[in-house]
């Protein structure tokens, strides 16, 4: 399991690393390895930015949709802790 600290990288880089998958034809998985990162993460990132782009068939919601849904996740959230 991760550690008790959590890398927090850009949105830029995030960007980079996506246009990096795309344009390589190398594998998620060997994008994030030449890039010293997990590739959960890499893989999470190009999976939202394309239901952004509206290329996504696995019903994952886009960015917007993901910040209308917050205040009903931290609601929820209280709701189970009572």
């Amino acid at each position: 399991m991760g550690g008790k600290y959590t890398r927090r990288y850009t949105e830029e880089f995030k960007r980079d690393a996506i246009v990096l998958v795309d344009s390589s034809g190398k594998t998620v998985t060997a994008v994030a390895r030449e890039l010293g990162i997990s590739s959960e993460s890499l893989h999470g990132w190009h999976r939202r930015a394309k239901a952004d782009r509206g290329g996504s068939e696995s019903g994952e919601p886009t960015s917007t949709e993901r910040e209308e849904l917050k205040p009903y996740d931290a609601r929820q959230a209280t709701d189970q802790a009572v």
